[in-house]
């Protein structure tokens, strides 16, 4: 899977949107290497924006740890190459460190006023994040455009077994297209409710960083890093959380309720195993077993492994 990684001409082209800041328009990079333009967003080193025709550059890491994780579960042959991966990318990594340095921001709270900036920071975000996101999404309706590279985004996540909560407000509820939306990425183990309480717009990554919106037409945003300010901000969304209704969005929709989990995971999960147990014993990898788990929680609304084992031992098999 070597030939995944960039050529010299593809580098080269990574490193000038860099200089760039980071962001270039897509036929401006088309016009200057179209193969190597359209190979970088094949590898993941650079995000398109269906919105407004950007590109984003990524954090050369989380390309590099997704490289390796379809390596090691290729076969184990190529378990030397996924070995390399980071070190092949290693270059990038610093060149991308240098362009974007930023000082420490343990203790900050910057505000960005571009909306097109807000989103471009929010990418390369998530290109890096690891565990979850909190969400809480206000309104209604959202683009269908919007909507459509939102949902590819977060079935990636959840694949790669990143937990995804979700608060909405009732408008949701009388929105076809959100309400499929809901019950896709809800198949896929996000977890949706709904709140009838006014709440502001606020994603929080990884619990390391926050993103609220700081004016009516979400121009404008705060980047929070401030461990305080961030413990404040995760209490509030679990608060909300808690009182959010939970919604079967199958149902909504008009879809049969099919978890699409083998039946071996929950009996394995009833008897008290372990994600890494289960997947030794099924022959599959932690990162299915954690997929197939994100949608069992879905189903049962259970908050921990514990829970919802305790709740699958008495379900019929």
């Amino acid at each position: 899977m070597t030939d995944r990684l960039p050529s010299d001409a593809e580098r080269a082209l990574y490193r000038q949107v860099l200089e760039q800041g980071g962001r270039v328009m897509f036929r401006e990079a088309m016009q200057q290497d179209a193969a190597a333009t359209l190979r970088l967003i094949e590898i993941g080193l650079l995000i398109h924006h269906a919105v407004d025709e950007s590109l984003s550059a990524v954090n050369p890491r989380a390309v590099a740890d997704r490289l390796s994780a379809d390596l090691r579960e290729a076969a184990i042959r190529k378990l030397a190459n996924s070995q390399r991966t980071s070190a092949q990318l290693e270059d990038l990594v610093h060149a991308y460190d240098l362009a974007l340095r930023r000082p420490d921001r343990a203790h900050a709270v910057e505000r960005v006023n571009d909306r097109r900036q807000i989103r471009h920071r929010i990418m390369q975000i998530e290109s890096e994040m690891h565990e979850e996101t909190l969400a809480a999404q206000p309104g209604g309706a959202r683009p269908v455009g919007q909507m459509r590279q939102a949902l590819q985004r977060s079935l990636d996540f959840l694949a790669r077994g990143i937990g995804l909560r979700t608060l909405y407000q009732p408008g949701a509820l009388a929105d076809p297209p959100t309400v499929d939306y809901a019950a896709t990425v809800s198949a896929g183990g996000e977890r949706i409710r709904v709140l009838d309480e006014p709440f502001r717009r606020m994603l929080i990554f990884d619990r390391r960083i926050a993103i609220i919106s700081a004016s009516p037409d979400d121009n404008h945003a705060a980047f929070v890093e401030d461990p305080a300010v961030l413990a404040t901000l995760i209490d509030l969304f679990e608060r909300d959380w808690a009182r959010a209704a939970r919604i079967d969005w199958h149902a909504l929709a008009g879809r049969p309720r099919d978890t699409g989990v083998p039946k071996e995971v929950g009996a394995l999960l009833a008897q008290g195993l372990t994600q890494r147990a289960i997947a030794s014993r099924l022959g599959l990898s932690e990162r299915t077993v954690a997929a197939h788990i994100a949608r069992l929680r879905e189903l049962y609304d259970a908050e921990t492994l514990f829970q919802l084992g305790w709740q699958l031992r008495g379900t019929p098999e």
